[in-house]
C-alpha cells in the first residue's frame, strides 16, 4: 500500500522516528504510539466510548519510562500486582480509579485523572480498544495487556 492509499484514521499522526528513522504512528489524544497503521474496519459502526485508564508500565514495555519514573525496571509480574492491589482498592470504594490515575498512572492522561476522552474504533492498540468497546459505561476491566503495559479500564460513556 503507497503513502496516498494509506487512510490514517482521525486522532492519528504518522510520524518517523528520530532513532531508527521508521515510520511509526502516534494517537495525538493518549500519547501512545505503536508501529503498525490503526486499523480501520469497513462496515464496522463508528462508535465512540470514552474510557479511563490507570497504566502501569513494566520493564518489557515498548518504552519503560514515564512522567514519574525515567527507567522503569519492575517486572511485568510485579506490575500486574501492582494494578490487582489498585483494583481492590477500587473495588472496595477505598479510591477511585481517578485519584489512583493522578498518583500513580504512567500514562500521561494521569494528569487528567486518566481520562482518554471520546474514541473510536481503531484509536487504540487492539486488546485495550477490544476490552474498553466490550465493557459497559460504570464497568471497570479485568487487567489489559498492551505493548505499553498493563492497564485498568473503566468505560465513563
Amino acid at each position: 500500500m503507497s503513502d496516498v492509499d494509506e487512510e490514517i484514521p482521525p486522532g492519528w499522526e504518522k510520524r518517523v522516528s528520530r532513532s531508527t528513522g521508521m515510520t511509526y504512528y502516534l494517537n495525538i489524544a493518549t500519547k501512545e504510539s505503536q508501529w503498525e497503521l490503526p486499523s480501520v474496519k469497513l462496515g464496522e459502526p463508528l462508535i465512540e466510548v470514552q474510557c479511563s485508564h490507570l497504566l502501569v508500565k513494566h520493564a518489557g514495555s515498548r518504552r519503560p519510562s514515564s512522567w514519574r519514573e525515567d527507567k522503569i525496571t519492575r517486572s511485568k509480574d510485579e506490575a500486574i500486582a501492582i494494578l490487582n492491589g489498585y483494583k481492590k482498592k477500587i473495588i472496595s470504594s477505598e479510591c477511585t480509579l481517578q485519584e489512583l490515575a493522578q498518583k500513580y498512572s504512567d500514562c500521561s492522561s494521569a494528569k487528567r485523572g486518566g481520562d482518554l476522552g471520546l474514541f473510536r474504533r481503531g484509536t487504540m492498540q487492539k486488546p485495550f480498544e477490544d476490552s474498553a468497546f466490550n465493557l459497559k459505561v460504570g464497568q471497570l476491566s479485568d487487567i489489559v495487556d498492551t505493548d505499553s503495559g498493563v492497564h485498568l479500564i473503566l468505560r465513563t460513556k
